[in-house]
C-alpha cells in the first residue's frame, strides 16, 4: 500500500514539473511564464519531496522535506512577483492578446514610485503599447 502511494505522489509530482517545462516553452510572454512555472513546479516539487518523506518514514527526512516545502511555497511566489514586477519595470512588453494592463500609468519611471492611481503625467509614465519587443 505504502508503494502505491508513494507512486502516486511521485507521478503526479512529476506530472507537474512536466506541465511546467512545456508551459515554459508554451507561453506567449514572460508574465505568463512566470506564472505557470511558479505554480505548476511549485507542487510538482512539494508532492515529489512528499513521496521522498513516504518512502523514507524517517523523522529527520521528513523534517527536512517539509523544511523545504515550506521554504519553496514561501519564497517561490515572492521571487515571481519581484520578477514579473522588474520586468515590468524595465519594459518588457506585455502579450498582444492581453485585455488588461492594470499598472498602466501608475508606474513612474523617473521616480521608480508605483502609485496606486492613474497619475496623468505622460511623460513619466511607463506605457507597454508603445515600447519595442525586448
Amino acid at each position: 500500500m505504502i508503494d502505491i502511494i508513494i507512486g502516486i505522489l511521485a507521478t503526479f509530482g512529476a506530472l507537474f514539473v512536466l506541465f511546467a517545462a512545456i508551459g515554459l516553452v508554451r507561453m506567449p510572454d514572460t508574465y505568463l511564464r512566470i506564472s505557470v512555472t511558479t505554480k505548476a513546479a511549485t507542487l510538482g516539487v512539494g508532492l515529489v519531496l512528499m513521496s521522498t518523506t513516504v518512502y523514507f518514514s524517517n523523522a529527520d527526512v521528513t523534517s527536512q522535506a517539509f523544511v523545504i516545502i515550506l521554504f519553496l511555497f514561501l519564497t517561490a511566489p515572492v521571487s515571481a512577483h519581484l520578477i514579473g514586477r522588474a520586468s515590468y519595470f524595465i519594459g518588457v512588453k506585455l502579450w498582444d492578446k492581453s485585455v488588461m494592463d492594470e499598472l498602466r500609468g501608475k508606474y513612474q519611471k523617473n521616480t521608480h514610485i508605483l502609485k496606486s492611481v492613474v497619475d496623468d503625467t505622460p511623460e513619466d509614465n511607463v506605457d507597454h503599447t508603445k515600447m519595442e519587443d525586448k
